[in-house]
């Protein structure tokens, strides 16, 4: 059953921007982590649990769930929270985040929190992981759906174009691959690093069906996952456009916060440390009036 399914768009907009609020507070607590990203892929994020994904946070190992495999595995913040939201877990769990013992670490680890499919850690993994999935759906004639999330700095591992080329040769309809593509990583903008353009055309050159979309305007981002799955000849990709650090104004573009928790550092053009946290909640709490429809 896919979660809250009577949600209203707006309603998963709000869900969003509790979950940046949340991602906040979680990397201010724990003084270490990433913003940028799990801040700027929010509303794929809400969209997915919200309603796109058939799942159950009562039920975590329900054996018809659609499964979600995280390979960019830094960005987690932003799955713990919205797996708070969708009520997996307590949300003052959150809290807990990179302190010893606690199930939410740095990088996911499925065998300490229900819900969380797989491990990660290096890069360039989960495609690969997505595509066993995805196989064993198909040889067992399951209907679930298999989903990948990829960073675009990501795309440098070369792991990731054999999966590519693997899924597209096999023609594994049942999984879709969602980009982030947010143009930073941690030196530097993509295109100065190693560029990726002309990005969907590579990825159709093997054999998949793409779709572009706004990361940040969660109809279209249901709607490709809902046109990824009439697909049969196909993977799908959907390359979502995202901004690093979005709501945030200080960290949105801002390639150096894409591994840094507020407060723990000046950052030219960047509030004082002191000040970061607050500046950011204040700016994310202000965009709710922007939302329109009723409260959920």
């Amino acid at each position: 059953m896919p979660a809250k399914e009577g949600l209203t768009i707006e309603g998963i907009e709000r869900r969003a921007l509790s979950i940046r609020e949340h991602i906040i507070t979680m990397l201010e607590e724990a003084g270490s982590g990433h913003s940028a990203g799990p801040l700027g892929i929010a509303d794929v994020y809400a969209a997915l649990y919200f309603r796109v994904l058939n799942h159950d946070p009562k039920r975590p190992d329900w054996a018809e769930r659609d499964r979600l495999i995280l390979s960019c595995g830094h960005t987690v913040p932003v799955r713990y929270a919205t797996m708070a939201e969708a009520g997996y877990f307590p949300r003052r769990e959150l809290l807990t985040l990179r302190k010893y013992g606690s199930r939410l670490q740095g990088h996911p680890h499925n065998l300490g929190l229900p819900g969380m499919e797989t491990s990660s850690g290096p890069l360039g993994q989960g495609i690969s992981q997505a595509i066993g999935f995805a196989l064993a759906a198909r040889l067992n004639q399951k209907k679930w759906h298999t989903y990948c999330i990829l960073g675009d700095g990501e795309l440098q591992e070369g792991q990731i174009w054999e999966g590519l080329m693997y899924a597209g040769n096999r023609n594994l309809h049942n999984l879709t691959v969602i980009i982030d593509r947010n143009n930073i990583q941690i030196d530097g903008p993509t295109e100065s690093i190693m560029p990726l353009e002309p990005l969907a055309d590579k990825i159709k050159a093997f054999n998949w069906h793409v779709i572009e979309v706004d990361g940040h305007n969660v109809q279209q981002i249901i709607d490709a996952c809902n046109e990824a799955k009439a697909i049969t000849e196909h993977p799908t990709c959907i390359i979502a456009h995202t901004i690093p650090g979005k709501g945030v104004s200080y960290m949105e573009y801002d390639y150096r916060w894409h591994g840094a928790p507020p407060g723990l550092q000046n950052i030219s053009g960047s509030p004082e440390k002191d000040e970061q946290t607050r500046v950011a909640l204040r700016e994310l709490r202000s965009l709710r009036g922007k939302i329109k429809g009723e409260h959920e």
